[in-house]
């Protein structure tokens, strides 16, 4: 789903995903070479018996994977709250829940200082490759956040 950029004093229409999209495309169309470069070879060398054919292909799985994983982060903002999918977790947060939207500069993605005193690195908002995205993006959700909860932030 395309992020949309409010235009002042309007909000993005929920549901709405924020992700590092062009990170993501970088990553799994590596991924995808890399598997793909990787099976040629294991189905072309003649000299492969079919244990190395296998550790070839194996080898190309486990680096997509990694790659797959890599681009997973996103933020969902839908009316009834927010879920932060980062690497290995995933955590539903209702709109009371969030304090604060901090992207500071030299953050590698955006922050969420919550209610109960805790900090939750949103991973899906990160200025990598697209800075400019990525404050649009963090403004946005500030945006929402300060709409629909109790929240203040800074960027």
């Amino acid at each position: 789903m395309p992020t949309s950029v409010p235009a002042p004093g309007q909000l993005p229409q929920l549901p709405v995903t924020f992700r590092p999209t062009r990170t993501r495309i970088v990553l799994l169309s590596l991924g995808a070479a890399l598997l793909a470069v990787l099976t040629v070879m294991a189905l072309t060398l003649g000299t492969l018996n079919n244990g190395d054919r296998a550790t070839f292909i194996g080898t190309g799985l486990l680096f997509f994977g990694v790659l797959a994983t890599l681009s997973r982060p996103k933020v969902v903002a839908a009316e009834d709250g927010v879920t932060v999918v980062n690497l290995a977790t995933s955590r539903r947060l209702a709109w009371a829940q969030i304090v604060r939207v901090n992207l500071r500069a030299g953050d590698a993605w955006v922050h969420l200082d919550l209610a109960d005193g805790t900090s939750l690195p949103a991973m899906g908002i990160q200025p990598g490759i697209a800075k400019e995205k990525a404050v649009a993006d963090a403004r946005a959700l500030r945006a929402l956040v300060e709409a629909h909860g109790t929240g203040t932030s800074t960027t």
